[in-house]
């Protein structure tokens, strides 16, 4: 599907088309416009700013954007419910895969969104910070259509079953301030995604669906760079702003009653996307 963006926006603003891209409530639509966006502004986060003489959009870092109501986009389906409401079913069966994978897709569908927000609503940032979302969110999105596409395969499409809204909550929660955003979203909500993906995978394999488990492979290889990615710009605010990030990060998440951590920890995945040593010793505490 080519996506053409809409008059609302400005087409020569990455941002505020990442931000017209994240009010697209359709979400086949929203993965083309996130897919297209990043192939428009190109490779070179440093010098996006120059694409506008070229034609395609650029990173305007000063930019201020005015938020619009109804943030995020999407469907009127799936209907969203508290996690308690949800019903877990075994993988060994095919209604339990297919429950399994819907959910898989929320996450991604979510993880679109968040990684659009953080593109369009901070400003200030170093440009290499916007293009860096936005190549997540278009890792993402491609998550996102490997998984429907399998759902498809087992006859059935995203919006089949409830859901909840744990990701979108915190990202209300931390529109006020980019620090607490990178701690709270990538680093910490995201980062269990790391913890959970192996043993989902080993699951899904024994179960016999080989196809389930190779899109596990791949979301897993990816979220280590996403997780990484807002490890690095949580470090880099922290130094701005004269922080000990392993400091201030307890008191960030009794502000804002992020959810504590629990085991068991993939300490493999988590050292790779740059959590350090002290920080996955507390983990163990």
């Amino acid at each position: 599907m080519k996506f053409i963006f809409t008059t609302a926006s400005d087409p020569d603003c990455a941002r505020s088309l990442a931000l017209a891209a994240l009010l697209e409530r359709d979400p086949e639509r929203k993965v083309a416009a996130t897919l297209a966006l990043r192939q428009a502004v190109g490779e070179e986060g440093d010098l996006a700013l120059e694409r506008s003489r070229t034609g395609g959009p650029h990173i305007d870092p000063l930019r201020s954007i005015v938020e619009p109501p109804d943030l995020p986009g999407r469907p009127d389906a799936p209907v969203l419910v508290a996690p308690k409401h949800l019903v877990k079913r075994s993988v060994h069966t095919v209604i339990g895969r297919v429950v399994l994978l819907h959910a898989l897709a929320h996450i991604e569908f979510n993880a679109i969104n968040l990684a659009l927000d953080a593109v369009w609503r901070f400003e200030g940032m170093p440009a290499a910070y916007y293009h860096e979302w936005l190549r997540v969110a278009a890792e993402e999105a491609y998550h996102y259509s490997l998984l429907t596409a399998h759902l498809a395969t087992l006859g059935h499409r995203y919006g089949d079953f409830p859901a909840h809204d744990g990701l979108w909550e915190m990202v209300e929660k931390t529109r006020g301030d980019v620090l607490a955003r990178m701690a709270l979203v990538p680093r910490t909500l995201e980062a269990r995604g790391l913890d959970a993906a192996p043993p989902m995978r080993a699951r899904l394999a024994q179960a016999g669906d080989e196809a389930a488990a190779a899109i596990l492979d791949i979301i897993l290889r990816d979220e280590i760079g996403h997780v990484a990615v807002g490890n690095r710009w949580y470090r880099y605010l922290c130094a701005q702003r004269q922080l000990d990030p392993n400091a201030i990060y307890p008191s960030l998440v009794e502000r804002y009653r992020a959810p504590k951590l629990k085991g068991p920890f993939n300490f493999e995945a988590r050292r790779a996307a740059g959590f350090d040593e002290s920080e996955l010793a507390a983990l163990g505490l």
